[in-house]
């Protein structure tokens, strides 16, 4: 879809656009996969993959005329600590999730916060992303519950019963709480909580009601006008990582037709410029920070079958541009861009 929307500017400036296809197994060699494309010529590289791996391809070209898109990875230290200067972002990182969701709840005054948590290194890193919303936004977590693991048969013929009576009672004799916030990246434990609470309080973080870049219900600003010709292209819904690759394929679109050039240099230069914007169906035209590499989004809070709202939230207000109240700001950056 990226593509014909470039082709159809570039039928007036001469240009044309296409897009290559590299597959690699899980465990496969991800770097000879990208070694291939960048020799035969590919210097804007989409890339789908686990932050580490994503970490190793960009080493691999470091220096070289290449730019990669991070089109899935969400870890905050691929936009801090392990930033690098050769990608950029669309998905959007935990913190953002985090913050779109936070000023949400806090807009609603559910500020005090029941935590159930996983034990895996996604859901701690989730974890550090709620707990730097809460303190940012001036919600109170009122306790961390972590969940252990039990095995168990959900889906045999007791399943059901034992999970209407095991969640309740993971929830009961909380402190006193509005909202349960859920750390749980992998889906292990989270989808069994809605509306089995001990107390009757709604759900959020990673399942109920969740942040992300896109949903499939999304309408305003022209989106339905994106949801039916990508219904009618690929025969069912838009999610979150299709959004994210049409917003890379059309950056250098956007940027190849403004620069009237298909050379890297000036392309890359005017994604990462001042005068780069693109209209995303989000309210208003995204952009990337200068920063981190991150683009700066307006982010959709929905429940399972349609949107609730948008954030950044009103009243959250920044000096520069209220989407910058979402993620890590430039003030408090660890990414030193190399």
């Amino acid at each position: 879809m990226a593509l014909k929307d470039n082709n159809t500017t570039g039928k007036f400036t001469g240009q044309k656009f296409t897009l290559d296809v590299e597959r690699v197994p899980v465990g496969g060699d991800a770097v000879a996969a990208l070694q291939d494309l960048v020799a035969s010529g590919h210097q804007f590289v989409l890339v789908d993959a686990p932050a580490d791996v994503l970490l190793q391809l960009s080493d691999s070209v470091k220096g070289q005329d290449v730019a990669l898109f991070n089109v899935s990875a969400p870890e905050v230290r691929l936009r801090q600590e392990d930033c690098r200067a050769n990608i950029l972002h669309t998905a959007p990182d935990l913190a953002m999730l985090a913050d779109a969701l936070a000023q949400y709840l806090v807009w609603k005054k559910w500020q005090r916060w029941l935590v159930a948590k996983g034990v895996s290194p996604e859901d701690k890193e989730y974890l550090e992303a709620i707990r730097r919303s809460a303190k940012r936004f001036g919600a109170t977590i009122v306790e961390e519950r972590p969940y252990e693991v039990t095995p168990g048969a959900r889906r045999s013929d007791t399943g059901q019963q034992l999970i209407q009576l095991q969640m309740p009672v993971f929830t009961q004799g909380a402190p006193d709480y509005d909202v349960l916030i859920v750390a749980d990246r992998r889906g292990v434990f989270g989808p069994y909580l809605p509306f089995r609470t001990w107390d009757p309080r709604p759900v959020a973080g990673t399942a109920g009601l969740e942040a992300m870049s896109w949903h499939p219900a999304h309408e305003q600003w022209g989106a339905t006008q994106m949801q039916n010709r990508f219904q009618r292209f690929a025969h069912r819904f838009m999610l979150p990582l299709d959004h994210q690759a049409w917003i890379a394929v059309r950056a250098v679109g956007e940027a190849a037709s403004r620069t009237q050039s298909g050379d890297y240099a000036p392309i890359n230069a005017y994604i990462r410029g001042d005068k780069f914007d693109l209209a995303a169906f989000k309210g208003q035209k995204v952009t990337f920070r200068k920063w981190d590499g991150q683009l700066r989004q307006p982010i959709i809070i929905a429940g399972p079958e349609l949107p609730v709202s948008t954030s950044p939230q009103t009243g959250f207000l920044h000096e520069h541009e209220e989407v910058d109240t979402l993620g890590i700001d430039a003030p408090e950056t660890k990414c030193k861009l190399q």
